[in-house]
């Protein structure tokens, strides 16, 4: 058993839910959670890996990782990072011939909710070149020329603000979009085919790339966030939330940077999820999507852990190719790649619970 530091700490109380409505505030306090995510490979061949994501995001205001731990029957498992996007991920390698691969690892981290008064600018730290160049960039899925730049241009026609502009995109996600259930995962993120094909329905990887893509081509930073549901939401949405069990609770958020604030939590795609399953035939007009429609934009409940902020990932070590981003655990054979998709090839656990004080 190969083991990192796993920080000892307890929540504050947890906050009793606020039914009535959708309000993340930062006031709420700190909570702790743990999760554990157990990979199998069912059919090993040759030399086998896997990669687990860990959690990667580290700010101050509103989530903090406090370490990992690690085990299985791999011959290695290391702690990797993407040079990119500083993703983290567990390596773990089984050499020909190892029967029944398992690993498995613990994360511990802190969240607390966000929320900005997009009413009152104030003087955040500018963001560095370096930062900028790499959230305004095309990636592999996200193009940012083209129709993706003609069609934010046509949204943003006017707008001078950066929260002008921001807020426009916003509201076209909304207004324009579909929540797919029949989409597998969360979505492929390919917004080219999107827009050529004017099918604008998928899931948060899809509609949140979306609103990045949009975003970027008209020179706002922004960045998709790739994480997980770890706890029931306080609010009262039964879709916005997943505790116990999390294995199918993945969830991509987004963040955009505004002059006057930083970076701006934003989610357009769970109000398309809160439209179709929060309850039969809810609308856009009706009061419960109208509330999180409005809050969503500038606030995020922290039940969910942002593990990285990673596009076009070469996975360490992999015979494969690059993956379009790290969500979900991912496995290799001498085979080939492992669909994170398809259980009978590829079986994993994630589970979750919050740690309270004793």
């Amino acid at each position: 058993m190969a083991a990192g530091a796993l920080a000892a700490s307890a929540a504050a109380p947890r906050i009793a839910a606020a039914n009535q409505a959708f309000r993340p505030s930062a006031e709420h306090g700190w909570r702790v959670f743990e999760v554990t995510t157990r990979a199998e490979i069912l059919k090993p061949a040759g030399t086998t890996r896997a990669w687990l994501p860990l959690p990667s995001i580290e700010e101050g205001a509103w989530i903090r990782p406090m370490g990992n731990l690690w085990q299985g029957n791999a011959t290695s498992m290391r702690i990797v990072r993407d040079p990119v996007y500083g993703a983290l991920m567990l390596q773990a390698e089984w050499e020909a011939g190892q029967p029944a691969p398992v690993v498995e690892a613990v994360s511990r981290f802190a969240t607390r909710d966000r929320a900005y008064d997009l009413s009152t600018p104030g003087k955040p730290a500018p963001l560095d070149r370096a930062t900028r160049v790499l959230y305004t960039r095309a990636t592999e899925l996200l193009p940012t020329d083209g129709l993706v730049r003609q069609t934010a241009q046509e949204i943003t026609r006017g707008a001078k603000a950066d929260i002008d502009k921001a807020r426009l995109i916003y509201d076209w996600i909304c207004d324009n979009t579909f929540r797919d259930p029949k989409v597998q995962g969360c979505g492929t993120g390919d917004i080219s085919a999107m827009l050529l094909t004017g099918n604008l329905s998928g899931k948060c990887a899809d509609l949140n790339a979306l609103y990045v893509g949009l975003a970027r081509s008209v020179g706002l930073p922004a960045r998709d966030v790739y994480g997980i549901r770890v706890a029931d939401s306080r609010f009262g949405y039964k879709s916005l939330g997943k505790s116990g069990d999390i294995t199918k609770a993945q969830h991509c958020r987004a963040e955009v940077w505004l002059s006057g604030f930083g970076w701006v939590p934003v989610d357009p795609a769970d109000v398309r999820k809160v439209v179709l399953e929060e309850k039969p035939g809810l609308t856009l007009q009706d009061e419960l999507v109208v509330q999180v429609r409005e809050k969503l934009f500038g606030a995020w409940e922290m039940n969910w852990l942002g593990y990285n902020f990673a596009h076009d990932v070469v996975l360490p070590g992999a015979r494969g190719p690059k993956i379009p981003f790290l969500m979900y655990p991912q496995g290799e054979t001498s085979a080939g790649r492992l669909d994170s998709l398809d259980p009978d090839n590829f079986r994993y656990r994630i589970t979750s619970k919050e740690i309270t004080a004793a």
